[in-house]
């Protein structure tokens, strides 16, 4: 059952398999030099400052102890960003996953050696993790954590080295992967055979839709992607890309939720010579979730986007469907601001 989605996963699990080559032996020295000043914040910035360009790249670098709580301020290339000394990010996902991992080495320490990966020279990746891809607090857009670990002279853990990076400024050096074909069902919304008293059934992709928008965002702006299909109700998209123009890819929600998903596609600028300008695509992209929530009966089952004709199109609940202009589709903003709730003068431009 999982065998069509073998070459996305590979062409994901090949794309960090490099990253992890390019940023282990940087980190690792930079946690070797900054276990010999741990604890002293001016001296720790000093080292990181000093090492921020032999971490090809990074956008943040920062220490904190073994509670996630950061011990310096954020060094960047324009220099530190103090705010963030303090800062606790036990919640944060990179976070999660080298708290976990330190747990369970304190007390399998025998077994230490024997977790990290492997580069490809056959060195391994100690007390190194690439975090799973994640959407931003601040700029909402997919980001990639690495964590190492310092250590002390005994072995202990003093705390972590985590470095940032946008996933957008990330090298890729694969080929596009190839789309399976075979059969695939999706299950839609349970109300569309009770038309007369249809209501609104939240979907997987609604509990997910903050995710699944910056994904989409992601996939539009820098990796290629020039139409795309929301299927709100059955929860997939179905994305066409301009180095395989011909052909369409379906995502499901496990990808669509992932922000892996986009180092799936290679990295490509937007087209300048698209109709819809990349700053409006998020705008357009929070307008079709507002016609999705904004009425029980009267909802958006899915959406359509292609930047080069620059139309938006609209399948409702109703079963009627709509293809606007993007410019008209987003001077509608009042209106569904205004109507979210009860969906009257809305009804006015769709039924």
């Amino acid at each position: 059952m999982n065998q069509p989605k073998e070459s996305l996963y590979k062409s994901i699990v090949q794309q960090r398999e490099m990253l992890t080559e390019l940023l282990y032996e940087p980190l690792h020295q930079l946690a070797e030099a900054c276990s010999h000043v741990w604890a002293d914040r001016a001296k720790m910035e000093t080292v990181l400052n000093e090492a921020f360009p032999s971490v090809p790249y990074c956008k943040f670098l920062y220490a904190l102890d073994t509670n996630a709580v950061q011990l310096t301020s954020n060094i960047s290339r324009d220099g530190l960003v103090a705010e963030h000394f303090g800062r606790e990010r036990s919640d944060r996902p990179y976070m999660r996953e080298a708290l976990l991992a330190t747990g369970f080495f304190d007390k399998n320490r025998e077994q230490h050696y024997q977790q990290w990966p492997y580069l490809r020279e056959g060195v391994q990746a100690t007390d190194f993790l690439l975090c799973e891809a994640y959407i931003s607090l601040r700029a909402l857009r997919p980001s990639l954590t690495a964590i190492q670990f310092v250590r002390n002279s005994d072995g202990i853990v003093l705390g972590f080295i985590g470095a940032d990076f946008a996933l957008r400024d990330l090298p890729q050096t694969h080929q596009l992967y190839e789309e399976p074909r075979h059969w695939r069902q999706f299950v839609g919304d349970p109300s569309i055979g009770t038309v007369p008293s249809q209501t609104r059934s939240k979907s997987v992709m609604d509990r997910h839709l903050d995710t699944v928008l910056s994904v989409v965002e992601e996939l539009i702006l820098d990796h290629g992607v020039y139409h795309v299909i929301l299927h709100f109700s059955s929860s997939q998209a179905v994305v066409w890309v301009m180095d395989d123009p011909y052909r369409y890819r379906v995502l499901a929600m496990d990808m669509l939720s992932d922000p892996d998903s986009c180092m799936a596609y290679p990295k490509r600028p937007y087209p300048t010579d698209a109709l819809v300008p990349a700053q409006q695509i998020r705008a357009v992209l929070d307008n079709l979730r507002e016609l999705r929530f904004m009425n029980e009966m009267l909802y958006l089952r899915s959406g359509t986007l292609n930047i080069f004709n620059g139309i938006v199109g609209l399948t409702f609940s109703c079963d009627g469907s709509h293809y606007i202009p993007y410019d008209e589709f987003l001077k509608m903003d009042q209106v569904f601001q205004n109507n979210t709730h009860s969906g009257t003068s809305i009804s006015k431009h769709f039924l």
